[in-house]
């Protein structure tokens, strides 16, 4: 694992403050999982939906036992207080119990995206030291388990790969070993049993920095509850409720939204393993989802469907978007199609407290705003003398801690500044205590997930034909934003479908890989030789000038 971090936890003066203040408890998310299993153990936790369809239910009471079971389970391989497992998985109902499960044994849970590939998963493997790596045998056409088995010759500390489906010799099945073993019946001890330490390290996940370089990111479970208990309880979220968010579970807002609310507040969440606007609509409306928290792509796709398919209208009484700037035209539909106004928001990886934009609001203002703190989240908006401001935060729902995928450079956030983290994001006073987030002080692309563009300019740049290259974002029809490579480039000049083949040929996951394409004779430079990818961006989504250079 990381140096020094088996053991690594919150400095004793944060946790002295924000448990003063409030922010931050004794008890962690196995407490809330007990605490539920036996207020509600027959009401429903998570509904799984696979293949466009329900496929399970989960009530409370079996959350719990299955809880149990997994924690078991990763004993009998040798799991313990520190050790890393690494969940390479979809939207499954096994992420939450086996995020939980880690909880339990005081094991660090890192969630892997699964859209991750080859190249990426073994970097991210070798930095974690992971012990176990549970993935699936195959989805959306990847084949996750042969990926994974392709780079563990390299990963001496991975001792278990664990496959959910169809499992080879040399893999545990999980269905068999951690579903179907008794393994509790060895381990006799029960949820009221653990001795939670929620200031420890508890997540890591990974996000791509504004160099391009991933970062580690260090949470407790006190870090995401001062995040989420400020959103549940201003939003008055509370058994009885249904949240659905879309995203991943290996993402923050998928364990903000899809896990750790429904665990504090007993709620049951909805889970698709796969999006499509249509599998949604039916699931919003067949489990009666009351609240959505979603990017803006997510519920263009959703008022897409509900154009086609506008009777009845989805339950919803709280639909919140962000991670990117939101189009106006989406803040507008939402009521008109949902009856709701769309609510906003600001966040990343690093920060589980958000801004966001509250009932008490003026109409419409998701598109003026990014909305005010929680209660876990200062901002501090740090103007220069010649540009807008930059963003700063601190709090209690801000990380611990970050780590360089590549350099593993630890930077502990109290350790400097007072605290005080740069998010990279520029912003503005909204007027009302909030903020409107401006643009990037860096170059980041992308919406709920950043695209780590160095990585991918540098690859670019080993095609034979290619002579510059900068990668830059813009804004497709739905407001998504993705990455246009624009190139200079010799004879013969290669198609976009010729560079998404190259780049994939040499491992890089997909979602990383340009879905625009852009030639010129020369790419515009400052005079440091650098080159002014705000003159590409704006020629990139105007479509103006491209030629001209």
């Amino acid at each position: 694992m990381f140096p020094n971090l088996r053991d690594f936890r919150a400095p004793a003066r944060l946790v002295r403050r924000y448990r003063a203040a409030g922010l931050w408890r004794q008890t962690g998310p196995v407490s809330d999982l007990l605490r539920w299993s036996q207020e509600r153990p027959d009401a429903t936790a998570i509904v799984q939906y696979r293949d466009g369809a329900e496929s399970r239910r989960v009530t409370y009471a079996e959350y719990a036992a299955l809880v149990e079971r997994f924690a078991a389970a990763l004993r009998s391989l040798g799991v313990g207080a520190g050790d890393v497992v690494a969940i390479w998985l979809p939207n499954l109902w096994q992420v939450s119990a086996l995020m939980v499960a880690c909880a339990r044994i005081d094991a660090v849970t890192a969630p892997i995206l699964p859209t991750i590939r080859a190249r990426e998963l073994g970097r991210i493997l070798a930095r974690l030291d992971a012990t176990v790596c549970v993935t699936m045998d195959e989805w959306a056409g990847y084949g996750h388990a042969a990926a994974l088995a392709s780079v563990a010759p390299k990963l001496p500390a991975l001792r278990h790969r664990v496959v959910v489906g169809k499992a080879a010799e040399d893999e545990i099945d999980f269905g068999e070993y951690f579903e179907r073993t008794p393994w509790e019946e060895r381990f006799p001890t029960g949820l009221a049993d653990a001795d939670e330490d929620p200031d420890r390290l508890a997540l890591i996940l990974f996000t791509s920095g504004t160099s391009g370089e991933q970062k580690a990111v260090l949470h407790s479970f006190n870090t995401i509850y001062a995040g989420v208990s400020a959103m549940s309880s201003a939003e008055d979220i509370r058994p009885g409720d249904t949240l659905f968010i879309p995203h991943s579970l290996a993402f923050i807002g998928g364990i903000l939204y899809g896990i750790a609310i429904p665990l504090l507040t007993g709620v049951g969440s909805v889970l698709l393993d796969d999006w499509k606007g249509e599998t949604a609509l039916r699931a919003v409306r067949e489990t009666g989802v009351t609240a959505m928290f979603a990017a803006p792509a997510f519920f263009h796709d959703l008022l897409r469907a509900l154009s086609r398919d506008p009777l009845p209208r989805p339950p919803l009484r709280l639909a919140v978007t962000g991670a990117t700037t939101v189009p106006t035209h989406l803040v507008r539909d939402v009521p008109r199609a949902l009856g709701l106004p769309l609510r906003t928001l600001w966040g990343m990886t690093e920060v589980a407290a958000h801004t966001w934009t509250r009932d008490t609001d003026p109409a419409g203002w998701g598109a003026r705003s990014d909305g005010s703190p929680g209660s876990g989240l200062e901002i501090d908006l740090r103007t220069p003398d010649d540009g807008p401001a930059r963003l700063f935060v601190r709090g209690a729902g801000v990380t611990l801690a970050t780590m360089g995928r590549d350099t593993g450079h630890l930077s502990v956030l109290d350790d400097h500044d007072d605290g005080w983290y740069d998010t990279g994001d520029l912003a503005v006073d909204d007027g009302r205590g909030g903020i409107r987030i401006m643009g990037r002080v860096a170059d980041r692309i992308g919406d709920s997930f950043m695209i780590p563009v160095s990585d991918v300019e540098n690859l670019l740049r080993e095609h034979p034909a290619i002579d510059d290259v900068a990668v830059v974002g813009y804004l497709d029809e739905a407001g998504a934003e993705r990455a246009c490579a624009v190139i200079a480039a010799h004879r013969p000049v290669p198609t976009l479908k010729q560079l998404r083949a190259f780049l994939t040929e040499a491992g890089m996951t997909e979602w990383y890989q340009p879905s625009r394409l852009e030639v010129m004779r020369r790419l515009p430079r400052n005079n440091a030789g650098k080159v002014r990818k705000d003159l590409l961006r704006e020629m990139v989504q105007t479509g103006g000038g491209l030629e001209a250079l």
